[in-house]
């Protein structure tokens, strides 16, 4: 059986360090946390993480509550966080909350109810009920989305800043009529979308026109219904900015069915680098979130809360999101 110190041999690194890797201290290097992670996984090493649970009466698992499990975004996020919790020992209780807050708060009493280490999650709105998690003392952190109803630590991307600048690039490809297919109010990140859109127009002079806004659900259907309503408008857009992938999917579809192309009749710039961004023609043009690296990064958080029982003070990590210009948003 493979020992802490097979690992740090492997690794190149000291046991200290690999300790702290394993219970998930923010302080490491994150490319030592991959050195240490790829050696356990190699020796198959398994940290006695379940006995320090067992002590502390819980059970080595952290619940992930995220809104849909089929958007590439938040299944990114999800390999993040069960890679780094698996090198420390711990499994992951992966929980779909379909932006349905009645489901949402049933996840979160059943987290609460057995007793699981930690919870990461995604909420469904800033105002998300997280009360029987509060009771238990249940450390908890948000990735993507800011949760008001609870002071706690958050991995996020400035969705703000990125919708702003994938408008300008739009801007500065010539196109008039941008419009914004945005998701439901009282999401945060689907504010902030919709707000960094507002903020480019005006830094361009140009006016606000509700008209060329649809908000809808982060799904494709609500990206193909919303396309298809702008894009039948007297005046229609000439370029979309889409909040996610999902999204995209519909509005694509939209495009198709109206004889529309891409790149050639109407630019369109997408949140989210999905896999099959590359694959279609024109390649799409994507603002890229580090969804991986934000789901590692809120683990180390939550097991660092978890390994210690310290309650320090919270911390917000702001990440920030690329644009990769394509085919899709140039003539």
């Amino acid at each position: 059986m493979a020992t802490i110190s097979d690992v740090a041999a492997l690794a190149g690194v000291s046991t200290a360090t690999v300790s702290r890797a394993l219970n998930g201290k923010s302080t490491v290097d994150p490319a030592l946390a991959e050195r240490v992670a790829d050696a356990v996984a190699e020796l198959g090493y398994t940290p006695n993480g379940l006995a320090r649970s067992l002590r502390r009466r819980e059970t080595a698992v952290l619940a992930l509550i995220i809104s849909d499990v089929e958007n590439p975004f938040f299944t990114a996020i999800a390999r993040g966080v069960e890679d780094t919790a698996q090198a420390a020992g711990f499994s992951v209780m992966l929980c779909n909350s379909d932006e349905n807050t009645a489901k949402e708060r049933r996840y979160v009493e059943v987290a609460a109810r057995e007793r699981r280490a930690g919870v990461i999650m995604s909420p469904t709105t800033g105002e998300s009920d997280v009360g029987p998690l509060l009771a238990h003392g249940t450390p908890i952190v948000t990735v993507d989305r800011r949760l008001d109803s609870a002071d706690c630590d958050a991995v996020l991307v400035d969705s703000r800043v990125a919708a702003r600048d994938a408008v300008r690039h739009l801007i500065d490809g010539g196109y008039e009529r941008i419009a914004c297919i945005a998701g439901p109010p009282g999401i945060t990140t689907a504010d902030d979308r919709l707000d960094g859109y507002r903020d480019a127009l005006r830094e361009a002079g140009r006016e606000y026109s509700p008209e060329l806004v649809r908000r809808c659900e982060f799904r494709e259907t609500g990206g193909y219904e919303a396309a298809k309503q702008l894009l039948k408008e007297a005046a229609p857009p000439d370029a979309l900015l889409v909040s996610s992938s999902t999204m995209s999917v519909g509005a694509l579809q939209a495009l198709a069915e109206l004889g529309l192309a891409s790149g050639r009749d109407i630019g369109i710039v997408s949140f989210d680098d999905a896999p099959w961004a590359t694959l279609i023609s024109p390649a799409l043009t994507v603002v890229a979130q580090p969804a991986h690296a934000m789901g590692q990064l809120a683990a180390r958080l939550l097991l660092d809360r978890v390994g210690t029982g310290r309650t320090h003070a919270t911390t917000t990590t702001t990440l920030a999101a690329q644009l990769i210009v394509r085919g899709s948003s140039t003539r």
